[in-house]
């Protein structure tokens, strides 16, 4: 019985190891990602109950135009993209765009869409466009599954022992990673990625801006914007778990050729 449930483990984690989208990095996410937005939706209705929601619809309805554009344009995308072989998950998310009122320049998507922005953040984006830079890297993080790549992370820590408990939908186990992965303990105002994380997330963004109409060169004013803010001892939160403020910059520089071939204005 026991080799039974360990062959079971093996083979479980063998097929979980998958591609990110657009980047091609190979990763290992166990967690089934229908149990990661079930627990996602449940957190996101706590929060939204604890913090007000803007009451300017001038904010509010430019984040839903956003997020709806962006959320739109990668759904149809994923449609053919490899075959469409990303595209039943994509499909599956119940997209969800609010604006709470809250003076930190942050914003965050969890697993199934589920996207919340900071009022602070859009003295910063300035337009529609640095907004959409933002949109697009959050969005990013999820459709890339950086959230479950972290749990399972934690989940190899704790050892191979623990994988089919953790795995369980809404076990503690699992409700405990969760909760370390996405922050709650602070609030949810800081997702707990890593640096590769974010450098992957900031990629795929550029090539969600451009899928969406957007220019993806608008990117790097929005982290210059982004880095004088830092220039004053308080790190913003979007930049917190970042390398270097030049760094970012070459990077989007380096990657900005590839986004491009994926952009098509807006008429």
């Amino acid at each position: 019985m026991k080799k039974y449930i360990l062959f079971i483990a093996i083979a479980a984690i063998a097929f979980s190891c998958s591609r990110v989208p657009i980047t091609h990095r190979k990763q290992s996410a166990w967690e089934s990602e229908a149990s990661l937005a079930k627990m996602s939706d449940s957190v996101y209705r706590d929060f939204l109950s604890k913090n007000k929601l803007t009451t300017n619809k001038t904010q509010s309805d430019l984040v839903k135009k956003v997020g709806t554009n962006i959320s739109t344009a990668i759904t149809e995308f994923f449609k053919t993209y490899e075959n469409g072989k990303y595209y039943t998950a994509i499909s599956k998310y119940q997209w969800e765009f609010n604006t709470v009122e809250d003076p930190s320049a942050n914003a965050w998507c969890m697993p199934g869409g589920k996207v919340c922005v900071y009022t602070g953040l859009l003295p910063i984006t300035l337009d529609e466009s640095g907004l959409a830079v933002v949109m697009g890297h959050e969005i990013a993080h999820a459709v890339a599954k950086h959230g479950n790549e972290r749990m399972t992370q934690q989940m190899k820590a704790q050892g191979l022992g623990t994988v089919l408990s953790v795995s369980m939908s809404g076990s503690p186990a699992a409700n405990q990673i969760f909760s370390s992965v996405y922050g709650l303990a602070g609030g949810l105002t800081l997702l707990s990625y890593s640096r590769k994380h974010e450098t992957e997330a900031d990629k795929i963004g550029l090539v969600f801006m451009a899928l969406s109409g957007y220019d993806p060169n608008n990117a790097i004013g929005f982290w210059e914007r982004m880095s004088k803010l830092s220039g004053g001892g308080q790190v913003p939160q979007l930049l917190s778990t970042h390398p270097s403020d030049e760094k970012r910059i070459a990077d989007l520089k380096d990657w900005m050729p590839e986004a491009m071939k994926y952009y098509k204005p807006k008429s």
